[in-house]
């Protein structure tokens, strides 16, 4: 049971958090990614998932899985009455600093302790934002390791980043023939996930009848041009319908590296649900949730869009004076849970209202 008013845990909770995003090569600027001394085309490639198998998804709304927890007891998990679906893809987990591994540059979905990270770092923090007006549908797929990011071998790289899209497309392909049954769906991801499900609606769904069917898109972590869809628009409305949303956080002051690749992009303040760069107060922050799903933190920061990124104060908590992270890549779901879930509500209501009257 989570305990709000305990100071002395909170602290613990969100430091520990803290502790737990410094290791993650996103975050940390003095990163060195792992080295792969063979290429894509001289490597062995993991089994080709059947998605036919609920083994090969790590969710499904009728599996007893980590995308059905909520934070708390006044909180449900409303999957069996859900009218709607959510499509989620998961970020990079594959981390391994090993080169002896069998295979290189994909993960293995057979892998359980891939697979149980995946569960409890990606499914757990962030496919659970859904789970109050959708059935989650989650796919393991060959995950490109996390050097395919960095790495100089670039044609080995997009090669890895390639073969996890072709796992999506076809986890994406058997979910509408053999689950989605013409519902509405959302479709969403993070990170490297997000990669993959813009692509997705680029080359599977704007354009086509399943654009109808599209609520809305949350595709966060990862810069989108202001051009990479021809006609699905970036909401500027919280209620707003057929529309995508994306953001990148960081501290307030902080650019990345890679600044200029989100310079000009889009970008959306889940606290307001618009594009405008107006600072929204953490007030408006109905809370968030520390890395391992343990504690709720309410209005825990503000957060303003900065050309292409959103920054965000220091997360308001007891002891705040000791957090010095600046990236804030695996909290972009974490900080604004809440708000996300709630989003998600009055976009799915929105579209259900819209489409009874038609």
């Amino acid at each position: 049971m989570l305990n709000l008013s305990n100071s002395k845990w909170l602290v613990f909770a969100m430091l520990a958090s803290i502790q737990a995003c410094k290791k993650s090569p996103y975050l940390n600027s003095a990163y060195v990614p792992p080295s792969i001394s063979v290429s894509f085309d001289s490597c062995v490639r993991p089994p080709v998932p059947d998605y036919s198998l609920d083994d090969a998804w790590a969710a499904l709304p009728w599996k007893k899985d980590f995308a059905d927890s909520v934070p708390l007891k006044s909180l449900s998990d409303n999957q069996k009455s859900a009218n709607v679906d959510v499509f989620f893809v998961h970020p990079t987990l594959f981390l391994d600093k090993s080169d002896d591994r069998k295979y290189r540059w994909n993960a293995d979905i057979q892998d359980t302790s891939m697979n149980r990270k995946v569960e409890t770092s990606s499914i757990l923090n962030q496919a659970t934002v859904f789970n109050g007006s959708c059935r989650v549908f989650a796919p393991r797929y060959r995950q490109a390791h996390i050097s395919a990011f960095f790495s100089s071998d670039k044609k080995s790289g997009e090669a890895a980043l390639n073969l996890a899209y072709e796992d999506v497309k076809n986890a994406f392909d058997y979910y509408l023939k053999h689950f989605n049954q013409g519902r509405p769906f959302i479709i969403a991801g993070h990170s490297q996930g997000t990669r993959h499900s813009a692509m997705l609606i680029r080359d599977k769904i704007e354009g086509t009848e399943l654009q109808n069917k599209l609520i809305a898109a949350y595709i966060i972590g990862m810069p989108v041009p202001r051009d990479f869809f021809k006609t699905l628009p970036v909401c500027d409305q919280p209620g707003q319908i057929g529309c995508f949303v994306t953001w990148a956080t960081y501290r307030e002051g902080f650019f990345p590296k890679n600044y200029a690749a989100y310079q000009g992009g889009c970008c959306v303040n889940p606290l307001s649900w618009t594009t405008s760069n107006e600072r929204v107060s953490r007030k408006d922050n109905l809370g968030g949730i520390t890395w391992k799903f343990t504690n709720v933190v309410r209005r825990i920061n503000g957060a303003q869009i900065k050309d292409g990124i959103l920054w965000v104060d220091k997360p308001h908590v007891p002891g705040r004076m000791f957090i010095r992270l600046k990236n804030y890549h695996v909290a972009d779901y974490n900080l604004f849970w809440f708000n996300i879930r709630e989003n998600v509500r009055v976009r799915v209501d929105n579209f259900l209202a819209a489409h009874t009257t038609e």
